[in-house]
């Protein structure tokens, strides 16, 4: 191992990794003490839960791919057949599904979602891996299958304990395992986060080498995770664990990706990316925006918010598929945008 020098070990630096990684795990946990202490933990998530992690971040972070994309011009024209196609065809496809039935079009998005958070948290591990340049063959397959298993096996849990008193979309929407996966898959979570911490702690005090970082993603995802879907079971819980260290980490990403493109972006692109202050400001209306029409002419739900609602019944068919485009497009455009092979101007590592 090459030794390491202490300020390079950061993706964007140390205070910001510590905040966006550490600090939304820890805000996570401190909510559900906080929903222990107000007894809200094993209920449905309260309207102010709803507004700060679903909107403010989970469907807010969605529409930051267009900062990636859609908003600059010279990354849409580079590869504008694939960036044009995947919400062209994932609609046409979502239509497909959903006039299959409801809950069709709703199985297939949950699993591609789910597919999304998991290959993530397995993303930011192999981001530190490059950061601090780990080549080996044998600590990549211990961290590939710490974080899978730290991802997997709680989902696992989750599919072998239907009914839960949560969902991801809709009620459902997840499809029932045997419950001999549970059981198999349990003692090979323990066993690869134990070789997985075991060894980071063999190479600290052998060769002094620490991916701190690293060490990070993979106790807070299993943590979260573990706590969230199997140690308790509530929408509040879930939605707190789950949506927190997944979309503010990507709001970081996103962000400082836009910082670095703004010197060769148009005026559009440098005003809106200008500050933290503007860049959230305008997702967060894209959000608002997306769930108004959710809301009001799907859901018929937080009316105190979004207003009455509409009657589109006769239109969901093409009206839900079209809104979930945002979500498709992200969850596929994910895993294009940052390979670092197919982007030249991908430059977060430094």
């Amino acid at each position: 191992m090459q030794e390491v020098i202490p300020n390079k070990r950061w993706l964007f630096s140390r205070k910001i990794d510590l905040s966006v990684f550490l600090g939304s795990a820890v805000l996570s946990l401190l909510l559900l003490a906080l929903g222990w202490q107000f007894g809200i933990v094993h209920d449905e998530s309260p309207d102010w839960t709803w507004i700060s992690a679903v909107l403010l971040i989970d469907v807010a972070h969605v529409w930051s791919t267009s900062f990636r994309v859609y908003f600059d011009a010279a990354e849409f024209k580079r590869r504008v057949w694939l960036y044009t196609l995947v919400p062209v065809f994932g609609y046409a496809v979502g239509v497909a599904l959903y006039s299959e039935g409801e809950l069709t079009f709703w199985k297939a998005l949950a699993l591609l979602a789910v597919f999304h958070f998991v290959r993530q948290q397995y993303g930011w591990v192999n981001l530190y891996r490059a950061k601090l340049r780990e080549t080996s063959n044998l600590t990549w397959w211990i961290d590939a299958i710490a974080i899978y298993l730290a991802t997997i096996y709680p989902l696992a849990f989750w599919m072998t304990s239907l009914p839960r008193n949560f969902d991801w979309f809709v009620p459902n929407d997840f499809f029932t395992l045997p419950q001999i996966v549970e059981k198999i898959l349990f003692p090979l979570y323990v066993l690869s986060l134990a070789v997985y911490f075991g060894k980071s702690f063999y190479l600290y005090f052998t060769e002094g080498f620490l991916n701190i970082g690293k060490d990070i993603i993979v106790a807070t995802t299993a943590v979260c995770w573990y706590v969230g879907i199997v140690a308790l079971n509530s929408d509040y819980a879930f939605t707190v664990t789950n949506v927190i260290i997944h979309g503010v980490p990507y709001f970081a990403l996103i962000y400082f990706y836009a910082k670095s493109r703004r010197e060769t972006a148009g005026k559009f692109y440098r005003s809106l990316s200008s500050n933290w202050l503007i860049f959230l400001a305008t997702l967060w209306a894209l959000a608002y925006i997306e769930e108004l029409f959710w809301q009001r002419g799907v859901w018929h739900e937080k009316n105190w918010v979004f207003g009455g609602s509409w009657d589109l019944e006769s239109w969901k068919t093409y009206l839900v598929p079209l809104l979930a485009v945002p979500q498709l497009t992200h969850y596929i455009l994910d895993g294009f945008i940052w390979k670092r092979k197919n982007n030249e101007n991908f430059r977060l590592l430094g």
